[in-house]
């Protein structure tokens, strides 16, 4: 689906992958192949932005289009700038798509009752997918942010120039926003969760992660009606040392 949107050749898209995972590592120092995978997926897609224009679709070749317009003040942007927004874009897309997926089934398996529920009424799934979006946390580490101003957060006042560490999904469990805010609920209503971010940094492709997510988990329930954990969800072990928070395994039998 990612690279449909994008206008990559959907074939590549299990080789676009195979380097995600190290991609998205975090670590206080620099370490030896670091950018290895993003020089590769990078190099692959600024070919795609320098092919012929007749060859090109989908994100690619209307990103090309806009900044050729002279209509438009696009000129400054090169090849290289629109690769590595593409790049960016499948990065996140992928990564996002596929983490929270897992988190999605862990949570449904742990709720039998909710999954027999979807089942037998699947035009609830997209009210269920707002609420696992809400519940599930993606984000392995803290987002770092620099305070550009004094602010106050609760009682800790944060100083223009600190640095601050953001666990953004905590906001969607705010008991102020949310009545009982650990209860995985699908008929929460209203659900003004922040999973999608807001304002300036909203999720531009919120709508395609709603569709695909409903789709996903509306073809696998019914596909596999017995799906359950294979172990007990405390033994799960957890990745380490990556901006998203992801199970090593997702053990299941069905």
């Amino acid at each position: 689906m990612v690279c449909e949107v994008l206008g990559l050749p959907r074939e590549d898209g299990r080789r676009l992958m195979a380097g995600l995972d190290l991609g998205f590592v975090t670590s206080p120092a620099v370490f030896d192949g670091c950018t290895a995978n993003w020089d590769k997926d990078y190099a692959y897609v600024l070919r795609q932005v320098r092919a012929g224009r007749d060859s090109q679709r989908g994100l690619i070749r209307r990103l090309c289009e806009l900044r050729d317009d002279p209509t438009r003040d696009g000129g400054a942007l090169t090849d290289e700038m629109l690769a590595a927004v593409v790049t960016s874009l499948f990065g996140a897309g992928a990564m996002s798509t596929y983490v929270f997926l897992l988190h999605a089934v862990l949570t449904l398996v742990q709720h039998p009752e909710t999954m027999e529920r979807l089942r037998e009424q699947p035009e609830l799934m997209p009210r269920a997918v707002e609420e696992l979006m809400r519940c599930t946390l993606s984000i392995g580490d803290g987002l770092p942010r620099i305070a550009l101003a004094d602010v106050r957060v609760g009682e800790v006042l944060v100083r223009a120039g600190e640095l601050v560490l953001v666990c953004v999904e905590g906001a969607n469990f705010d008991p102020e926003q949310f009545d009982d805010p650990e209860r995985f609920d699908i008929d929460r209503s209203p659900n003004p969760h922040m999973s999608f971010g807001s304002g300036p940094h909203f999720r531009p492709a919120s709508l395609i992660s709603r569709v695909h997510a409903a789709e996903a988990l509306t073809a696998l329930l019914d596909r596999l009606p017995g799906l359950r954990l294979a172990l007990p969800a405390d033994q799960l072990v957890w990745r380490t040392g990556n901006i998203k928070r992801v199970p090593e395994r997702l053990h299941v039998l069905w």
